[in-house]
């Protein structure tokens, strides 16, 4: 079983130490463009992007759960039919996003408080690489099918070839053009449509015998598309809620001041790179969970459950310990502005509570997805989110945006509790 994870948490592991370069990318070439409002500039245009793209995040969890779960029958016609609904369903949520988004930016902005440079400037970002949306939405369908699939080696190349694509693409246009934002934004833009026709080549070269199951007009009858939608729209709910902290996060900080909106960005950005090693694990969970719930396996899917959760805690710690040794080193590699690295150094103690709050959450995440198990994940989200808004509506008085810190940490531990008091009813019991 050891290995059998393995296989599936280390190239997800692999791919997802690139996934946090390219926003921290955008943002230390941001860093190195001028001052504060660059950075607090890619953090609005990503919120934004958050704002739009994570109301979506069902095409990639939804997908791998219901993959999953049709591997675990080995009913390869099912699992064609489901990509093509994913896939078909991003490329028409894609068109949406592009019919709204100069009406979407004018609203926004009117809600976020910011300077006019910085709002200037992240339009200038948002306009350029709205244009990458179909490419994007679809990657997430991708990636949910092919994890589903108990392949986690192509996600790994697909996110390789865009995170490190753009990494090339942003010093070219940005930095060696001279282009500045518009050059982040270009290179962001062409990433991901790099990495995209990476991923078709490799669907098409390895899964191409499974395209005579594909029937795009039976994929969208009504009776079709039930299972698909029902699921999603509880995942959509969940988004939402993440979308709501997330957004709510930088929103709020954003109050603050261009110096501290930046210290935020940078905050988030360090918190976030442990989560991809737990994610990695979390994927694998999400394969054997759905795979196991699929096959009616409970012996393998308590087993593949017990050994996870000792991989994660593991990282828990390790992490911890790694901000310990290396935080201050890791705000200096993301900015060489002396006022936000002496602002960010009262915000270090986050980096050491937060991996052990939210690991556990983070890999129940994944097995409650490829078990399906939908609406517990929205009911818990829901409840978290509540917990996060209004943690920093009680102590913002007396602790000021550290109130920001407090709410996302307590809505972490909120979602690891209730989600391991309810496992039994809701993962293993679909195998009872």
């Amino acid at each position: 079983m050891n290995r059998r994870i393995m296989r599936l948490a280390g190239p997800s592991i692999l791919a997802n130490i690139t996934v946090p370069l390219v926003g921290m990318v955008d943002v230390a070439i941001a860093g190195r463009l001028g001052d504060a409002a660059c950075i607090g500039a890619i953090a609005i245009a990503t919120m934004l992007f958050d704002l739009l793209y994570w109301n979506f995040g069902f095409l990639r969890v939804g997908t791998g759960g219901l993959t999953a779960q049709a591997y675990g029958r080995r009913d390869f016609r099912e699992a064609v039919k489901i990509l093509v609904q994913a896939v078909g369903t991003a490329l028409l949520s894609a068109a949406v996003i592009w019919a709204i988004q100069y009406p979407f930016v004018k609203i926004s902005f009117l809600i976020i408080d910011t300077s006019e440079e910085v709002r200037h400037m992240a339009s200038l970002y948002f306009y350029i690489r709205i244009w990458a949306a179909p490419a994007t939405l679809s990657l997430f369908a991708l990636k949910g099918w092919f994890i589903g699939m108990q392949n986690t080696i192509t996600p790994m190349i697909s996110d390789i070839t865009v995170n490190l694509s753009n990494l090339l693409y942003c010093l070219y246009f940005a930095i060696y053009l001279k282009m500045g934002i518009a050059g982040i934004a270009l290179g962001t833009l062409a990433a991901q449509y790099t990495g995209l026709i990476v991923t078709l080549t490799i669907l098409y070269i390895y899964y191409g015998k499974l395209f005579k199951h594909i029937n795009i007009r039976k994929s969208f009858k009504l009776n079709e598309v039930k299972s698909f939608f029902a699921i999603n729209g509880n995942l959509f709910i969940r988004s939402l809620c993440f979308l709501c902290v997330y957004a709510g996060f930088t929103g709020i900080a954003a109050k603050y001041g261009d110096t501290l909106l930046a210290v935020s960005t940078i905050m988030m950005k360090l918190m976030l790179l442990y989560s991809y090693f737990i994610d990695g694990f979390a994927y694998a969970g999400e394969a054997l969970s759905g795979r196991y719930v699929g096959s009616k396996d409970s012996k393998n899917l308590k087993k593949a459950i017990r050994i996870i959760f000792v991989w994660c805690i593991s990282i828990g710690v390790v992490s911890t310990a790694g901000y310990v040794i290396s935080g201050d080193a890791l705000i200096r590699l993301m900015t060489n502005n002396g006022e936000v690295i002496q602002a960010a150094r009262a915000f270090l103690p986050w980096l050491l509570i937060v991996p052990m709050a939210g690991c556990i959450g983070f890999t129940w995440d994944g097995i409650y997805i490829g078990a399906t198990a939908s609406v517990p994940l929205r009911n818990v989200m829901i409840l978290s989110a509540i917990i996060f808004f209004a943690s920093y509506l009680i102590f913002n008085k007396t602790i000021g945006i550290q109130a920001l810190w407090l709410g996302y940490t307590l809505h972490l531990v909120i979602r690891s509790v209730l989600m391991t008091a309810m496992a039994k009813k809701e993962v293993l019991g679909k195998v009872l």
